[in-house]
């Protein structure tokens, strides 16, 4: 009996350290681990010995004999990870660490996602005389695994726990509800204040802007960002009372990567599913009546360059009473993936997403189904309506060159009918105030997390996830991030280059009291996670999100 890692993987890495003998692939100490999709267990070296399977903190591993009939491809494709990988790059065992010098470390981290955790946990580890201070502008922690991260994938969900342990540690504390910028903006505590009262600040808040796609009509109702939708149907606050257009039987989301299969399922997935999930109220009461029934994704090149995971592809094919609809004829590769497939040595995720495609493109459809369909090398040209979206124009594209990394217009066009386009072709981040920032990439420029102005670096100021590299990469990625940046705090706070502060941390509480901040520590969030969960359990649901401000306030004192 082998385990099979599954499609909650969260690249976490944390089976990796506990495998006695070394199957699970890519570990962080290969380059691969940085942009794989996800783990992958060796069927021939795996020993059943289980330590993988209490270490995962999403529960993506199961025994083969307990897979579900849904489950069973990952069988398959765990063993492909193996066709063109032999397993052999070894465990990066971790260094004993250096002693860290006498005195207290006093971190302030901006941000509660799983970057800034990360960041956390690295720090809070070395002992007592590190204190790390998480702020967040809203009342609630966890960033996108909360706001984020689609409610019917409640597994990916299960990384808190790790979080959970790091924010229950003594030397560790929350100042959520406490919004750090410059103080005309209505912020509580400024970039500056904090500088002088720890030795080093992490900024890890994230991309929270969505990208343009640069056509006419963009700015007609109807036509919205994936970011706006998401944190809209996980209760995100600052998208509590947004109302979206769900009457046309047919929406277009324009981008082929895994935010925007997540929009997908959501428009597509029987609303009594989705009830037994924590998405907000307001969205399950507008999605039982949406008259959605296809939903079209628009992918600019083609199959084989498709952004999303293998696994969240096949999950597409699991939807109850949804159709997957691929013509065959769109499936073209590039010259170079053709080629590579003709002698054998095509990478084993690439030939998989293609093999799914294909089988897809076989199927046929079941008459009253909805239907979720792919579309490959189309691209948007314009939306069309006068005071609402009534249309999308669309063109043909073909490759510009050999390796599928450019695409160019042919002269096919065509409409298609929609009240609703979701542009879901990335996240940006947003400048910081007093930190330098890079708008063509839309990061804060940086050396391994330390920031960087004027090619030097910022003594005392550091980046994390994001916007430390850019709207790429998941909760895996954002492990290795955030422990690369506490990792530098540490080093530079051993080798005594971190500023003196000029003022006393212990200042800040009694600083925001006197600004009228309502802080929420972290007896005040186990306050909002316990109602929310109680309400979830009165509901036959994992929690019931509380989505404005206020209500979380008001739970965050135990008057929910």
């Amino acid at each position: 009996m082998t385990h099979i890692i599954t499609q909650p993987c969260c690249n976490d890495a944390s089976c990796v350290p506990v495998c006695p003998v070394n199957c699970i692939h890519p570990t962080p100490a290969e380059p691969e681990f940085l942009t794989a999709e996800m783990l992958y267990i060796d069927p021939e070296a795996c020993i059943d010995c289980g330590a993988c399977i209490e270490e995962c903190p999403v529960s993506a591993i199961v025994p083969d004999d307990q897979l579900t009939e849904r489950d069973e491809p990952y069988l398959q494709i765990n063993a492909d990870y193996y066709t063109d990988h032999d397993g052999d790059g070894g465990l990066l065992r971790p260094a004993k660490a250096e002693p860290l010098p006498d005195g207290e470390l006093h971190v302030a981290i901006v941000g509660a996602g799983p970057a800034a955790f990360y960041a956390a946990e690295e720090l809070v580890r070395r002992g007592s005389s590190v204190r790390v201070d998480m702020f967040e502008r809203l009342p609630t922690p966890y960033g996108l695994v909360r706001a984020g991260v689609a409610p019917d994938h409640p597994s990916t969900k299960g990384v808190e726990r790790a979080f959970l342990s790091v924010a229950h540690k003594k030397n560790f504390e929350y100042f959520l509800s406490v919004e750090v910028g410059p103080r005309e903006s209505g912020a509580a505590i400024t970039h500056t204040e904090l500088a002088d009262r720890y030795h080093a600040v992490i900024y890890a808040s994230g991309a929270s802007t969505d990208k343009r796609l640069g056509i006419d009509g963009e700015d007609l109702p109807g036509s919205i960002a994936a970011t706006d939708f998401v944190a809209w149907y996980n209760g995100h606050p600052d998208h509590a009372d947004a109302t979206f257009d769900l009457s046309s039987e047919r929406a277009v989301i324009v981008g082929n990567g895994n935010v925007a299969l997540d929009v997908a399922r959501i428009l597509l997935t029987d609303p009594d599913v989705l009830a037994t999930s924590d998405i907000a109220d307001h969205a399950l009461e507008a999605l039982r009546e949406s008259r959605i029934r296809e939903v079209v994704l628009l992918g600019r090149r083609g199959i084989a360059q498709a952004a999303y995971t293998n696994s969240e592809f096949l999950a597409m094919g699991l939807l109850d009473g949804v159709d997957v609809v691929i013509d065959p004829d769109e499936l073209t590769l590039d010259d170079a993936t053709q080629s590579a497939a003709d002698d054998g040595t095509l990478d084993s995720t690439i030939a998989t997403k293609i093999r799914l495609a294909r089988e897809y493109s076989e199927r046929s459809e079941t008459p009253g189904n909805k239907r979720v369909v792919f579309r490959y090398l189309v691209s948007p040209t314009e939306l069309v309506g006068t005071d609402k979206v009534d249309s999308m124009r669309c063109v043909r594209n073909e490759f510009a060159d050999g390796d599928g990394a450019r695409v160019r217009p042919t002269s096919e066009t065509f409409a298609l009918d929609t009240a609703m386009v979701v542009r879901a072709i990335g996240y940006r981040g947003l400048p910081v105030d007093g930190l330098p920032f890079d708008s063509d990439r839309g990061v804060v420029p940086n050396e391994n997390g330390r920031v960087v102005s004027a090619q030097q670096p910022v003594p005392g100021v550091y980046v994390a996830g994001w916007l430390k590299r850019g709207a790429t990469g998941g909760i895996g990625m954002n492990r290795v991030c955030g422990h690369e940046t506490a990792a530098a705090v540490l080093a530079d706070h051993i080798e005594g280059r971190l500023p003196t502060p000029s003022d006393d941390r212990d200042e800040v509480p009694a600083l925001l009291t006197e600004r009228g901040a309502s802080r929420i520590d972290g007896a005040g969030w186990k306050n909002i996670d316990k109602a929310e969960k109680s309400a979830g359990r009165a509901a036959g649901r994992g929690r019931v999100k509380l989505v404005r401000v206020p209500e979380l306030h008001l739970a965050a004192v135990g008057s929910a």
